[in-house]
């Protein structure tokens, strides 16, 4: 499967690169003046997933391989950018390389740090971008994130009604709400999980939403699309079930398989198969 990007955007001065430095603890420049970043900065980011780590318990892994996303860190978009405002043509065509976008919003007030128009309206902000965007002719899956830092009290039920799509509250600062923009973020690339597990690794496979048993099967080697035969195939509550029957009883993680074969729970599917979220697979080639 090709990699998929999600580009972190806003005005300058909204913290997306405080965010970027957040998500990937990679230095890149955060100071405080517009148009600080000016080539976009790629961090590989694990997915946060209970299920791995307790696929890697149970099956006594040696090793445990985690999901990625890749966020790219956009120097700031101002007013005229589709016309070549500022570095406009630059930013907008860093945009356009990636497949979704976080939309970084600042709802809070310092006059220690310039805002581009000299005051903090996140709503105006927004349709400022959007409609830089709009002008260019982007439209990709967007995810608004409300850069809380240092705000005082609540943001209200009012201002959030007029957001115009999803969205989350993330302190980069003090990294509240990190791990859930991790995992929004790759559900906004319309990607799912599947794992494969046993005593050398645990590992979970990143591909698209509706994808059949070959396709998938390519995230691990293209062999298994190519020569694909057939796929055994484990939901991940289910091996799980098993697993708490026979690790009661001290069996053996390879006695977890067979108790959820005898009951019927391991499945062998073919080509027409369509992967699903938390599936265990091992491919048959």
């Amino acid at each position: 499967m090709s990699k998929l990007l999600v580009g972190i955007v806003g005005l300058p001065n909204v913290g997306k690169s405080t965010l970027f430095n957040a998500l990937t603890k990679k230095s890149v420049p955060a100071e405080n003046y517009p148009f600080c970043t000016i080539d976009p900065s790629v961090g590989i980011v694990p997915v946060p997933d209970e299920r791995l780590e307790r696929l890697s318990i149970l099956s006594k892994s040696k090793k445990t391989i985690p999901a990625v996303v890749e966020f790219v860190d956009i120097a700031g978009l101002v007013k005229g950018a589709s016309e070549g405002e500022g570095l406009g043509n630059k930013f907008l065509s860093n945009i356009r390389e990636v497949d979704a976008i976080i939309e970084m919003v600042r709802t809070f007030e310092d006059p220690d740090i310039i805002h581009v128009h000299e005051k903090v309206d996140p709503l105006f902000d927004i349709e400022i971008i959007n409609l830089e965007l709009e002008a260019a002719g982007i439209k990709k899956p967007t995810l608004y994130v409300l850069n809380i830092s240092e705000v005082s009290g609540q943001i209200s039920k009012e201002f959030k009604s007029k957001i115009p799509g999803p969205y989350l509250e993330v302190d980069p600062i003090f990294g509240t709400g990190l791990d859930q923009l991790i995992v929004e973020a790759y559900k906004l690339l319309d990607l799912i999980t599947f794992f494969t597990t046993g005593e050398d690794e645990s590992r979970a496979w990143t591909t698209r939403r509706g994808a059949k048993a070959p396709e998938a099967g390519k995230s691990i080697h293209t062999d298994f699309q190519e020569k694909f035969i057939r796929a055994e195939v484990i939901h991940y509550d289910k091996l799980m079930e098993a697993g708490s029957y026979v690790t009661a009883s001290g069996g053996t993680p390879q006695s977890a398989v067979a108790a959820a074969r005898e009951k019927g729970w391991l499945r062998t599917e073919g080509k027409e198969y369509v992967v699903q979220d938390g599936d265990v697979v091992e491919f048959l080639i």
